[in-house]
């Protein structure tokens, strides 16, 4: 552990783990696991794998199995366009109100991690793909200093991220969802308007890709 590291409380780290277990689709929807299971996978005690597993039921994330064990919720269709319509109501806003904040210095490294969502494109990795993807998206909605609307996005993108997660397998590297080229001309002309539009078709690739999977029973 580095010196960072040991500055944040370890349920702190453990719900972060374990959040992004979920997040990145490391755990299946509908697989159920176990508590002691998730120790061991999370090298961590009992008492703040449990306090996660609470955090991480409250926001949706998760639902208790019994016998000691939880799982990622399923999406169903209905589920889904709720969280369609809340996700592309509101990054797209983010999005643009980033847009009117953006520095050079913060294009930079959205550049940045867009090119890591590249080269995790161009090499087949899915987990890459997700992790660059997620980090892209919340540098720029972060700048939007709009941290209510932000938390909000991050626990539809928990609800989401593990159904992602199985579509990106079945569909390809190439045609894993990114208009991140469309987002940084937006953002290098000053268009928070064009950015919006980009944010917004974007999510809906995405949304499109697990919406097809959901009908054919992929998901």
């Amino acid at each position: 552990m580095d010196a960072e590291a040991r500055k944040i409380p370890s349920h702190e780290l453990t719900y972060g783990r374990l959040r992004d277990m979920v997040l990145y689709g490391r755990l299946e929807p509908g697989q159920p696991v176990t508590i002691q299971g998730l120790v061991q996978a999370l090298d961590a005690g009992m008492t703040p794998v449990r306090e996660a597993i609470r955090r991480l039921i409250a926001e949706g994330a998760l639902l208790p199995q019994g016998n000691r064990r939880v799982a990622v919720p399923r999406l169903t269709p209905v589920l889904l366009d709720q969280i369609a319509f809340a996700r592309l109501t509101m990054e797209p806003h983010l999005a643009e109100r980033a847009g009117q904040r953006l520095t050079p210095g913060l294009i930079a490294d959205l550049a940045a991690l867009d090119a890591a969502v590249d080269r995790a494109i161009a090499a087949g990795d899915i987990p890459g793909y997700l992790e660059a993807n997620h980090r892209f998206h919340f540098a720029l909605y972060d700048a939007s200093e709009a941290a209510v609307l932000v938390d909000i996005a991050r626990s539809l993108w928990l609800r989401f991220g593990p159904s992602l997660r199985v579509v990106c397998a079945q569909v390809g590297a190439e045609a894993l969802p990114d208009r991140h080229g469309e987002a940084l001309a937006a953002m290098r002309a000053g268009d928070a308007a064009a950015l919006a539009r980009a944010i917004e078709r974007d999510i809906a690739q995405g949304i499109a890709q697990v919406r097809q999977a959901l009908a054919a029973g992929e998901v």
